[in-house]
């Protein structure tokens, strides 16, 4: 019969366990986060060194982005399958490959080849969501969640510090920092991780898999509201410098630690959006998350003063962080464990894509028109519409009990 004392202990290691789970998951996150977004900041250095056009550059920035949008796919199966200590770790390996050959390219073929690539170390979210689920009970995920997704900061990590180090101590400089930061992560994830007590992989075929998740209505809802949410705050992440280079006349580096500034606000949101949606219930904080980027989206349509822009700006940023969160504490409590990791390849692969498609509308419509009012008229259009679903049709109804089933 166990004691006090003794299920106390293992109550303790267990969150010992758990903490350390959720930091090495963080951090390695981060790095990956920085290696998937080091072409977006270094995009108008390139544009001026290879005379590219806005699309051309359109296309370089979001190519990573939709390999590491259908890279999730795989990678969320591949961690319900093996664990998420053994991917993560091999993952972090062997993106090393693609940053060394991006230091040495010297044209756009060479950059698009490097830039598909690379596009998988921004997959490796669909590791990290399962891997920290399984270490934290439904009632606290959504928090344990939303600090993992900080793991974004990496993008603001790129865009800060990428440039400088570039402008600095040269081009392939960023690429050797990231490369080396990739192997550290990785050989400390083999060494240090585990995965959490009960883990056991699915016998499953793939296929199998990802088709039952692909099923479940509450994973094909959450994959729309993530396509807007994290798509919103990835395109951004990754189009702002561009956007407030030709709308306000900034520098490459100016415009680029403004957009990191978003991208930091928008992480740093999303453990709020978890923690709230803990409390008040994920779909009603979605739903104000939604109606905040929608006016927001209305506002910076019409290049606004520049502090009206950046108050709007920062105030989306906020939205789309905590709309971040909310998704993914409903997806932890609504999905069955077995099947996170595939259902968070769904979601997360259209999340990716959400960040794929407005760059490149962005820039046609830029390069058609001389404006970015129709693309971001567009944003609050596709906001709107997915606040009166949530609101409305979601398969969350208020006060229903959001745990799996």
């Amino acid at each position: 019969m166990r004691t006090t004392s003794q299920t106390a202990a293992r109550a303790t290691g267990a969150g010992r366990g758990a903490a350390t789970a959720l930091t090495l998951a963080t951090v390695a996150f981060a790095v990956n986060f920085w290696a998937w977004a080091l072409l977006s900041p270094l995009g108008p250095a390139y544009q001026e060194l290879l005379r590219l056009s806005p699309g051309e550059v359109s296309v370089l920035v979001a190519v990573p982005v939709i390999v590491g949008s259908l890279g999730r796919i795989l990678l969320g199966g591949l961690t319900d399958r093996y664990g998420g200590r053994a991917v993560f770790a091999a993952a972090s390996l062997l993106g090393v490959a693609p940053v060394v050959f991006l230091a040495f390219a010297e044209n756009y073929p060479a950059l698009l080849t490097g830039g598909f690539l690379l596009g998988m170390t921004g997959a490796t979210f669909a590791i990290g969501v399962p891997y920290v689920n399984a270490w934290f009970p439904p009632e606290r995920r959504g928090l344990a969640l939303g600090i993992f997704g900080m793991g974004n900061i990496g993008t603001a990590i790129s865009g800060f510090a990428t440039p400088r180090l570039a402008d600095a101590y040269g081009r392939q400089t960023p690429f050797f920092v990231v490369a080396a930061a990739l192997v550290v992560v990785g050989v400390v994830f083999w060494a240090v991780g585990r995965n959490a007590p009960g883990t056991r992989p699915s016998a499953e075929p793939f296929t199998a898999r990802f088709l039952a998740a692909a099923r479940l209505r509450v994973t094909r809802e959450l994959a729309a509201m993530y396509a807007l949410t994290f798509g919103g705050f990835v395109a951004f992440g990754v189009y702002l410098p561009l956007y407030l280079r030709a709308g306000y006349g900034l520098t490459v580096a100016d415009a680029a630690a403004r957009a990191a500034g978003f991208v930091v606000l928008a992480t740093l949101a999303r453990p709020v959006g978890g923690w709230l949606a803990d409390r008040l219930g994920g779909r009603p904080v979605l739903a104000v998350a939604l109606a905040v980027v929608t006016a927001c989206a209305v506002v910076v349509a019409f290049t606004p003063a520049m502090p009206l822009a950046t108050a709007a700006f920062l105030t989306m940023a906020a939205a789309l962080g905590v709309g971040n969160g909310a998704v993914f504490a409903l997806l932890g409590r609504m999905v069955p464990g077995p099947m996170v990791g595939s259902a968070t390849g769904v979601v997360g692969a259209a999340g990716g894509l959400g960040g794929f498609l407005p760059p490149i509308v962005m820039g046609l419509i830029y390069q058609a028109t001389g404006s970015y009012a129709i693309g971001l008229m567009l944003l609050a259009t596709v906001a709107a519409a997915a606040f009166v679903y949530c609101r409305f049709a979601l398969s969350v109804k208020p006060g229903a009990k959001e745990t799996a089933v």
